[in-house]
């Protein structure tokens, strides 16, 4: 195992997931992965693994190439190695999604909200519909200013079997993207549930658009913040966590 210097803040430390880079990649940082949008950088005394989900959640079925997309097949094990190496002391998650593929999106935050590294995430832009659960599945979540968060019902596209089952299947699978809300944040399932259900806002949808004070307000997200008010509460948290550790030794 190779050391790797924390005392530059500003220092990029070798991705844990891969191997020696290829001849072309010399030039590249060697903490940045091109196909999942991570890296690792030093904050002050700790290794921090940066992680953006961006675009559309990918489910079961390939998008269009024009589409930015985030697979989950590279996602979660991609957090199960973060989970495992001992090197890695928090993760920073950086979210700028439309939503997509409900099972999908609910895997990547159930795999979030289980790790035992502290975790703090950030909504830059927007984080829609399925990207919900992924920003409210980190332990300490922010939301910059100037994003947004649109909360609405399941939805689906294609042939649909207009039959009780159908709108059953819907229904359950509404109340487990809530659930997961709930249980991550502080908002309560009857104003989730208003949110989702709500008929007043959107011009051809059911729904309610959150901004960056809203979804504080509304106890779906922390704290209004930067990415530098995100890094610093993943670096108390690791802190935190470490002291806590230490005295459980003692």
């Amino acid at each position: 195992m190779k050391n790797h210097s924390r005392n530059d803040e500003d220092e990029f430390v070798r991705n844990p997931c891969g191997g020696e880079p290829e001849q072309e990649q010399t030039e590249q940082s060697p903490g940045q992965l091109p196909d999942t949008g991570s890296m690792l950088f030093a904050h002050r005394d700790k290794v921090i693994h940066c992680l953006t989900i961006i675009g559309q959640i990918e489910g079961h079925y390939l998008l269009s190439d024009r589409s930015k997309t985030t697979k989950y097949e590279h996602i979660i094990p991609l957090l199960v190695s973060i989970a495992e190496d001992e090197r890695i002391d928090g993760l920073l998650v950086l979210l700028n999604t439309v939503g997509g593929d409900v099972e999908a999106g609910l895997a990547i935050a159930e795999v979030i909200s289980g790790l035992q590294k502290p975790t703090v995430s950030i909504v830059l832009g927007g984080g829609h519909s399925i990207g919900i659960p992924l920003a409210v599945a980190a332990r300490r979540s922010f939301i910059a200013k100037s994003a947004s968060m649109t909360v609405h019902p399941v939805r689906t596209t294609g042939l649909t079997l207009g039959v009780p089952q159908t709108f059953e299947y819907f229904r359950r699978m509404q109340d487990r993207i809530t659930n997961f809300v709930v249980e991550h944040s502080n908002v309560t399932s009857a104003r989730y549930s208003e949110l989702v259900l709500n008929t007043g806002e959107l011009v051809t949808d059911v729904g309610t658009i959150l901004d960056g004070a809203d979804a504080v307000r509304e106890g779906l997200i922390d704290s209004v913040g930067t990415v530098a008010d995100a890094v610093e509460a993943l670096y108390e948290l690791i802190v935190t966590g470490k002291r806590t550790q230490t005295t459980d030794h003692e």
